[in-house]
């Protein structure tokens, strides 16, 4: 059976038991115990809800427009929200998401979607002002979402307000430092355009707006929060606060090359530059960015692939030091050629240039320790040698050293 097939199936169930339910309980009936199609958290919130919403109202409540201007101008979330607006938009138009940021009353302040989704959305007010706590719009994400703070969906005849049995929503709660929940990141759609990853979609873009703010805990996919460390010079290997990061090879070549060029990738050029004429199909070239992207908490933005989560990387840092003129540090960090192991083009194509670049600093230099510790990297390299022994002077004993490699160099 197909996924929509399933989701009429499942759309169909529940709006029978919908129409089954919920007259009663607005006649003070008894809310459904263990009811197979309807979980309990969503029929506890149709009775609350009944107390105060009609469902059959056609929209929900807003607030005044010039309030919402103001208190989304000075919402501590406008800042994160505008560093990320690339990505939601980009995850709008190619999901067929409307996508809503709330305060803490429930009271959405921003949205961004597509013209038809977005249509779609103004009729129901879920849109800047539209008030969407449960008590103004009964059973849906963004009010369950704010009463337990935790992630939800709600598909179709979940809602109590008739007018949303063609929605389905997933929100996740957006907390401060101090752990109160500041708003809700929402996603919604068409109930046919379920899919089982937009779940962790929100809680990778709430968590992605945490750590702007500095605050919250990540989902438990993410791992614990703090900057990745990416070697990749001589070695390949990543890690959040001094844990291993469990990534492929090939992701770690993404996080190479999205932290080499800050200001990021195409995808067709990022595609090339990991796989270059490789008949390799989009979804596995996606699916290596999804991982990527999970494992940093929503952290690359998708229209063009660049990094938004905290990521410090020595081959990045050793360009930033050649850059500087600053030899010692590049050296440092250099400990040897850009993931030795990678046959991808972008990735052999910066290894030459940091090869280069190394190289020329040290014979550049005037310091003979800069050839030196280059020189044990590059034993066969007569040139960095002979730079050496220019540059020592002849009571040096560090001569007998360069002289032994530059014979040794010459011999091969």
């Amino acid at each position: 059976m197909s996924q929509r097939s399933d989701l009429a199936r499942r759309r169909a169930t529940l709006e029978n038991a919908w129409s089954r339910w919920v007259p009663r309980m607005r006649d003070a009936g008894p809310a459904p115990q263990a009811a197979e199609a309807l979980r309990d958290e969503v029929a506890q919130s149709w009775k609350r809800s009944l107390t105060s919403v009609d469902p059959g109202r056609d929209s929900a409540p807003g607030a005044d427009g010039g309030s919402v201007h103001r208190r989304w101008a000075a919402s501590p979330l406008r800042g994160p929200v505008d560093d990320l607006a690339d990505e939601l938009h980009s995850i709008a138009d190619d999901a067929g998401f409307v996508i809503a940021v709330t305060d803490e009353s429930g009271t959405i302040l921003w949205t961004q979607g597509g013209a038809t989704m977005r249509r779609r959305a103004e009729r129901v007010n879920f849109a800047p002002g539209g008030r969407w706590e449960e008590q103004a719009m009964g059973t849906n994400a963004l009010s369950l979402a704010l009463r337990t703070g935790r992630p939800h969906a709600v598909f179709s005849a979940e809602h109590l307000v008739t007018a949303l049995h063609g929605w389905v929503c997933y929100c996740a709660p957006v907390h401060a430092p101090d752990g109160r929940v500041l708003g809700v990141l929402d996603l919604s759609t068409t109930w046919d355009r379920s899919h089982p990853l937009a779940m962790a979609t929100v809680r990778s873009l709430a968590s992605a707006v945490e750590a702007r703010l500095g605050a919250g805990p990540l989902p438990p996919a993410a791992g614990p929060r703090g900057t990745v460390r990416v070697r990749c010079l001589g070695a390949g290997q990543a890690e959040r606060d001094g844990r291993p990061l469990s990534v492929r090879p090939r992701q770690l070549e993404i996080l190479a090359l999205l932290a080499l060029e800050p200001d990021g990738f195409s995808p067709d050029r990022l595609r090339a530059s990991l796989y270059g004429d490789r008949a390799v199909t989009a979804s596995t070239f996606k699916a290596e960015i999804s991982h990527l992207r999970r494992t940093l908490a929503g952290g690359i933005t998708t229209r063009r692939y660049a990094l938004t989560a905290p990521v410090s990387c020595d081959a990045a840092e050793a360009v930033r030091a050649l850059g500087a003129g600053d030899v010692d540090r590049a050296l440092r960090l250099y400990r040897g050629p850009l993931l030795p192991g990678s046959e991808a083009p972008g990735i052999a194509e910066w290894r030459t240039q940091l090869e280069v670049a190394v190289r020329e600093a040290v014979l550049a230099s005037a310091r003979p320790e800069h050839a030196l510790r280059y020189g044990r990297r590059a034993p066969y390299d007569a040139a960095v040698h002979e730079h050496a022994l220019r540059l020592l002077d002849p009571a040096d004993a560090r001569r007998a050293l360069a002289a032994g490699r530059l014979t040794a160099a010459l011999r091969d």
